[in-house]
């Protein structure tokens, strides 16, 4: 894995390219992130109608990526049935365990998120 200050959650690399004030400090981090926040990232400015935006994305951070392996796969799967009651995503899930086994913070705005050690948890709005 790469060296990097942060793994970025959807929520947060959406908040980073939106130029939200709160995220401000962490766009000049190192990140990384795997390729199904970019999809879902790639999505939400589809969503939006900006699909200029959603090209770019790819462009620009497309080489922060990282893959994960078998193991991830099975951590964040029992991550996600510990927390059943949560709505944590797939995604989210494997770059939480991601992040844990590369000693770095998980980066994100989503609350089902807050409370597990390892996160930095950024409120999007006021």
């Amino acid at each position: 894995m790469t060296t990097a200050d942060f793994f970025f959650d959807s929520y947060a690399l959406i908040e980073i390219i939106k130029g939200n004030e709160r995220y401000a400090r962490y766009m000049r981090s190192g990140m990384i992130f795997t390729k199904l926040n970019l999809f879902e990232t790639y999505y939400a400015f589809l969503r939006e109608n900006l699909p200029t935006v959603a090209e770019n994305v790819l462009i620009k951070y497309y080489p922060f990526n990282v893959d994960f392996e078998q193991s991830d796969i099975q951590a964040a799967a029992q991550l996600k049935l510990l927390y059943r009651k949560r709505k944590l995503s797939m995604a989210d899930c494997i770059g939480y365990v991601l992040a844990q086994r590369a000693g770095m913070k998980f980066l994100t705005g989503d609350r089902d998120f807050a409370d597990l050690p390892g996160v930095e948890f950024v409120k999007a709005g006021a």
